[in-house]
């Protein structure tokens, strides 16, 4: 008996040992002790928020060259000096297909002569149709004279037919002439609007043979002054042989090397500060060794893909040098420029990711005696994982490094992203 009541409390305690294993371990819900939850000490010390760019050299003044602006049409590149080569002034730099101009001439001498001879032979006919019209007025006035000089009235010496029928006649001539008179005037009228629409259309004519002979004579581009010949990169696209460009359209430029400046893109995400006046640091690709100081000159106002098939947006930035070096610093070369856009002293900054947003604030867990305590801050400026804290903490704060309100396998990126963006905001 005592056997048998010993194997069955071995088999209860069996049992409720796996019926325990079998249930899910409860999750922590509300604030978890401190030893459980990762924390970061507060403190002071010196911020800095800088931003990575690149871009290339370019002058800070330079003489656009390409195709000749009184041209109303693209023209095909058919020769262009050596991209980076020097050249003197008078040297031609560009040249252009003459190819549509002349067609353009040959066409527009064509529909001058052709309207030419349209106008003449109007005239002509014109002419001779004025000519019959008052020939047939003349007429007219002519029978209504005969009609009113020999009509008969007199009723004791012609019947009642015959004074009817003089006074039909009368009539008719009457309406002849007015009809004659007023025919003429449609018709020349008519005729001079004719010949002002083939005087519009000579005008033209006259218009294409002017542009494209202007065109002609400017289809070699020649170089103003001395100095390096740089092709313009426009949508990451060189221009080249065979290309067509409408007028207007910088194909080159002749730069002057006194004064160089770094074109360099900021990417849009980090664009948040970007402001004329920010110091600067560059360094060329040829020469990594050397960093040369300079400050934000210029921010474009929008935002814009550097290459038409990838559409990552980019602000264009201009930094102008402290000091141009003529024997390293050159036109096109390759820079990498890293922009200073907050240099703080002696303030806090925590980890971004002990920044939360509830109910619409931004809050970070302060341990206050054995529990966190969700804490209201202001934040400041933010760098890659960091942030500013201006206003809730003191030096010597412990902060959680994730929601203690929250249990340990439960995601917390969401309330991360938040604040970052936030910030970022």
């Amino acid at each position: 008996m005592k056997v048998k009541q010993l194997v069955l409390l071995i088999a209860v305690a069996a049992a409720v040992l796996a019926a325990s294993a079998a249930v899910p371990t409860l999750r922590r819900w509300g604030n978890d002790p401190a030893s459980e939850v990762p924390t970061y000490v507060v403190s002071r010390g010196d911020f800095s928020r800088k931003i990575h760019a690149e871009g290339n050299l370019k002058a800070a003044d330079a003489t656009i060259l390409g195709p000749p602006t009184k041209v109303r049409r693209p023209l095909k590149i058919a020769w262009l000096a050596p991209d980076g080569s020097w050249v003197k002034e008078g040297d031609v730099v560009i040249r252009f297909d003459p190819t549509d101009l002349e067609e353009e001439l040959k066409q527009g001498r064509h529909d001058r002569a052709t309207t030419d001879s349209q106008i003449a032979q109007k005239t002509v006919r014109e002419e001779g149709s004025r000519r019959n019209l008052e020939r047939d007025a003349e007429v007219a006035i002519l029978e209504l004279d005969y009609a009113e000089g020999f009509q008969g009235k007199d009723d004791l010496i012609f019947s009642r037919t015959e004074i009817i029928e003089a006074e039909i006649d009368r009539d008719l001539a009457l309406v002849k002439r007015d009809h004659a008179e007023q025919a003429g005037r449609v018709h020349g009228e008519l005729a001079q609007t004719e010949l002002d629409l083939l005087s519009i259309e000579r005008r033209k004519a006259e218009l294409t043979i002017s542009q494209a002979e202007e065109g002609l004579q400017d289809l070699e581009v020649r170089a103003p002054h001395d100095g390096i010949f740089a092709l313009k990169t426009v949508w990451g696209r060189r221009p080249e042989v065979g290309q067509m460009v409408w007028g207007g359209n910088a194909v080159a430029e002749i730069p002057e090397p006194e004064t160089m400046e770094a074109q360099i893109y900021v990417l849009e995400a980090d664009a948040g500060g970007l402001e004329v006046g920010l110091p600067a640091t560059v360094r060329l690709d040829a020469h990594p060794g050397v960093t040369h100081r300079a400050q934000v000159n210029k921010v474009a106002a929008l935002a814009q893909r550097r290459n038409h098939r990838v559409p990552t947006q980019y602000f264009a930035v201009t930094l102008a040098f402290d000091r141009t070096v003529t024997e390293v610093m050159k036109p096109g070369q390759r820079v990498q420029a890293v922009l200073t856009l907050d240099e703080l002293e002696d303030v806090l900054t925590v980890p971004r990711q002990a920044v939360f947003e509830k109910d619409g604030k931004k809050v970070v867990y302060a341990r206050r005696g054995g529990r966190f305590e969700p804490v209201e801050v202001e934040l400041g400026p933010a760098a890659p994982g960091r942030l500013v804290i201006e206003k809730g903490l003191r030096e010597g704060d412990h902060i959680a490094l994730r929601d203690p309100t929250r249990p340990v396998d439960e995601p917390q990126e969401d309330d991360q992203e938040t604040a970052e963006a936030a910030v970022v905001g």
